[in-house]
């Protein structure tokens, strides 16, 4: 489920967090990996939006293996097909293994969890205030702290 924001200024926040939430949670799997003996894998993951056929997605990747191999003529085309279509948004995974158990973990959704405060609720997002310090900036130490806690408690809920 992808956020809904309901103001400019907190789709500048999450804007603002995304990105060193994304490095925050990576490094702390990357910890947690190295004390475990889980094995962790990532992969990007194409998102759809809600409602988009299989159809629709399949022509979609149609079209863009199309785009390889156009010639200058044919892009054009490809391209203003691809405007009427359904676009996918990058997702990204981490599939986790030990022996035969494999535990797949959506890394958006762990950065979602960590910068809003109501993440999952059908409302829209409210950004975590505590991880922007007084002059707007990322506060790197509350991050890292939620970020750790929340791999910790995914490498948790393993056992």
């Amino acid at each position: 489920m992808s956020p809904r924001f309901a103001t400019a200024e907190a789709w500048h926040q999450a804007d603002l967090l995304m990105q060193p939430t994304l490095i925050r949670i990576i490094d702390n799997v990357r910890k947690h990996l190295e004390i475990s003996n889980w094995r962790g894998d990532y992969r990007d993951k194409a998102t759809w939006p809600e409602g988009t056929s299989e159809e629709a997605q399949q022509r979609v990747l149609q079209l863009q293996d199309a785009l390889k191999t156009a010639n200058s003529e044919e892009v054009a085309d490809i391209q203003a097909a691809l405007e009427q279509l359904p676009r996918p948004y990058p997702g990204y995974e981490l599939c986790l293994s030990q022996g035969d158990r494999q535990v797949v973990v959506d890394v958006w959704q762990l950065c979602y969890r960590v910068c809003f405060t109501n993440y999952g609720e059908d409302a829209p997002v409210v950004v975590d205030g505590s991880l922007i310090d007084d002059c707007g900036e990322v506060d790197w130490q509350r991050l890292d702290e939620k970020a750790g806690g929340l791999v910790a408690a995914v490498f948790a809920g393993l056992s």
